[in-house]
């Protein structure tokens, strides 16, 4: 369903911090231009906490408008009210994504049986359903006996698994059938080596062509090769989360003249000594 990379797609803004069209319409044509397997607009890279419920929908429709076609649109259509979720997926769905990313609730802490509740009432709209596990971010696991309980539905088709836990990887291909893919760069390959099929990528905002040829290898068992990519790429997967993503991202895509470096609060932009880091992981994988 969705194997390969995706890009987790900032957004960018003007220095009116209005959401930027046309900067996001270069940034989409640069992806697909670098072949990769789709993008998913307004999840974390997205800044979607800061955007109103009238820019979340309209950057969901723009993203499809722009893709035309090339590639698959996961629309990221998580809250933390479950009607919430339901209407913006809803309109996600009446847009032309291909899918929905839907974060695990954050804050309100639900229980496991609530969580159920809450994403089968997601699925039950139609719209293909990646579950994202980041208890990082929401302080509420997804379990993996819970993953495989919803694996059971016909619309939840894939696992997003940004827990740091290769493991779980394995565990999710031992009791269920559902598609797996990285949350986190870094473990990417990883993932990968014990059954994920892809990623969904905040390095590719910057480098898709690479991380795709990396996830290409991996996915064709050229494991020397894709290796090989891997440890290239490693300064931008371990600097480019210097600080709380999307900053530091958002700061690279800027020295490169793609974007504007600018955040709503209450995202702040990088110290000196972190945008080094981001400027050295640049220099060092050849694009400054």
């Amino acid at each position: 369903m969705f194997a390969g990379t995706y890009t987790a797609m900032v957004t960018p803004f003007d220095r009116n911090e209005a959401v930027d069209y046309e900067a996001f319409g270069r940034l989409i044509d640069a992806q697909f231009a670098a072949g990769v397997d789709g993008i998913v607009p307004v999840g974390t890279t997205g800044e979607s906490p800061t955007l109103t419920m009238a820019e979340h929908v309209r950057v969901i429709e723009f993203s499809v408008e722009r893709t035309a076609g090339r590639g698959k649109v996961i629309a990221g259509t998580g809250a933390n009210a479950t009607a919430e979720a339901v209407e913006l997926t809803r309109h996600a769905q009446a847009a032309g994504a291909d899918g929905s990313l839907q974060v695990t609730p954050y804050y309100n802490k639900p229980s496991q049986a609530g969580l159920i509740k809450h994403f089968e009432m997601l699925a039950d709209i139609g719209l293909p359903l990646v579950l994202y596990n980041i208890p990082g971010r929401t302080s509420r696991e997804l379990t993996v006996d819970t993953v495989v309980t919803l694996a059971h539905h016909p619309h939840i088709t894939t696992i997003k698994e940004a827990g740091g836990d290769v493991d779980r990887v394995s565990r999710y291909v031992d009791q269920c059938d559902i598609e797996i893919v990285s949350g986190d760069d870094s473990l990417t390959l990883p993932m990968m080596a014990v059954g994920a099929v892809g990623v969904i990528s905040v390095v590719a905002n910057v480098v898709p062509d690479r991380v795709q040829a990396m996830v290409q290898a991996a996915l064709q068992g050229q494991w020397e090769a894709a290796r090989q990519a891997h440890q290239a790429l490693y300064p931008l997967f371990r600097d480019l989360f210097v600080e709380t993503n999307p900053v530091p991202v958002k700061a690279a895509l800027a020295l490169l003249g793609r974007v504007e470096e600018v955040y709503r609060l209450p995202l702040h932009p990088l110290s000196e000594a972190q945008r080094a880091q981001v400027t050295n992981a640049l220099q060092r994988v050849g694009l400054l």
